[in-house]
């Protein structure tokens, strides 16, 4: 972690120039200011990058993120940023990677059958589709549905409608809008662990222990579930696991067009404004999450393979 959070800042700060920030204002502010509030920001680029990185680091050991571009602190908009992420994003891979392993499970005992075919084309042609694509589709249909029955149920801008008053109208509001960007997301879930389940359900579907597992009496669908799915899946623990740390931060562009502002609109606005405090700051919370993935596929793969336990 201390590694990647070292490679990520010595890159954004030797790279990006906050400098720039201040060049277009008018009235221009003299050279002077401008040295001034860099240097009250940990931002000066004619500071040692090693300086630089040290009182940033004695910060964040402190609780401080340390001070955007803008003068704001980056600690509440980064807790900000990353409760929104985790409302889009966490449901949305629980419900897309458990949906793809059993449908592609299934689609496996249907092997080279009409069902198999469907699911496997519709799997590529989900893949094959950028994902705005997919995202801006969903808006149009959202729109034509509230138009033909004239009313308003499919929210696609922004995490909650601002004239939701109350406790229970803000939950129904932000329950709406999570609905559009959620099945973008768990589209691309879905396609992508179903196909790899499938594959390595076809490598167990005549194993040794599944047809013990029949022979002691089990019918198909038991010796399948019980047994076949348990192994099949223990190599898509590693995928299942970091793939949501990709999604975090690479769900840009379903923030940009719904309108949630996330660690991954964050990230892309934070490069444009040069800000390097910002861009460590989310390389922190990416590897952060990257140790809680790690640890998070270790415990399923004990919990899935009793071997693994075997000191």
């Amino acid at each position: 972690m201390l590694l990647a959070v070292t490679c990520t800042y010595f890159l954004a700060a030797l790279s990006l120039d906050p400098r720039s920030n201040y060049a277009d204002r008018n009235p221009p502010p003299s050279p002077a200011e401008v040295e001034a509030v860099l240097n009250a920001y940990n931002l000066n680029p004619e500071t040692p990058v090693v300086e630089r990185f040290t009182h940033w680091a004695w910060g964040v050991v402190r609780g401080d993120l340390g001070r955007q571009v803008s003068g704001a602190d980056v600690s509440p908009e980064f807790l900000r940023r990353a409760m929104t992420s985790v409302r889009l994003v966490l449901l949305a891979s629980l419900i897309g990677s458990v949906g793809g392993i059993l449908l592609g499970a299934w689609s496996a005992t249907l092997r080279k059958g009409r069902g198999d075919r469907i699911l496997t084309l519709a799997a590529f042609a989900v893949l094959a589709t950028p994902v705005f694509v997919i995202a801006l589709a969903l808006q149009l249909g959202a729109r034509s549905v509230n138009d033909a029955v004239g009313s308003g149920f499919f929210a696609y801008t922004g995490e909650y409608a601002p004239e939701s008053t109350g406790t229970w109208d803000r939950l129904v509001s932000r329950a709406q809008h999570l609905v559009l960007p959620s099945v973008t997301l768990i589209a691309y879930q879905v396609a992508l662990f179903s196909l790899y389940q499938r594959n390595t359900m076809l490598d167990v579907l005549h194993a040794d222990f599944v047809r013990t597992a029949r022979a002691k009496g089990l019918s198909r669908r038991t010796a399948l579930r019980r047994h076949a799915l348990r192994v099949a899946v223990l190599p898509l623990l590693p995928l299942l696991t970091y793939n949501a740390v990709l999604v975090f931060t690479g769900a840009v562009f379903i923030e940009r067009i719904f309108g949630w502002h996330g660690m991954g609109e964050w990230l892309v606005d934070a490069v444009f404004a040069q800000d390097v405090n910002v861009v460590a700051a989310i390389g922190l919370f990416t590897a952060a999450l990257v140790l809680v993935a790690s640890l998070i596929a270790d415990v399923l793969h004990l919990v899935l393979d009793p071997r693994s336990r075997i000191p």
